[in-house]
């Protein structure tokens, strides 16, 4: 991988973070279950990232394609999860 790569991955790795922070505090605050599902979806990205660096930086040899299975599995239900939760907060917000 070149410099670039890295860089790009390190950024993704740094807004996912922020992602998964931000959606710990709404859940701490409110406790809803449109709140669990964003804190569950940006989860599910962090793993994802997670599965990513490691297949990159190859921490786990043993996995193979593995991590691939892993990555793609969580990164979908983040993608599903985080907006469901999105919208059920704006939807709670608009009817109260």
């Amino acid at each position: 991988m070149t410099r670039h790569e890295y860089a790009v991955l390190l950024g993704i790795a740094m807004l996912i973070g922020v992602l998964f922070a931000g959606s710990l505090v709404l859940f701490a605050r409110r406790k809803s279950a449109s709140a669990l599902l964003q804190l569950l979806g940006s989860a599910c990205l962090a793993l994802a990232v997670i599965a990513y660096v490691s297949d990159t930086f190859r921490l786990f040899p043993a996995l193979h394609w593995g991590s691939h299975y892993v990555g793609l599995g969580t990164a979908a239900l983040g993608l599903i999860l985080f907006p469901l939760g999105y919208l059920g907060q704006a939807v709670a917000k608009q009817s109260s």
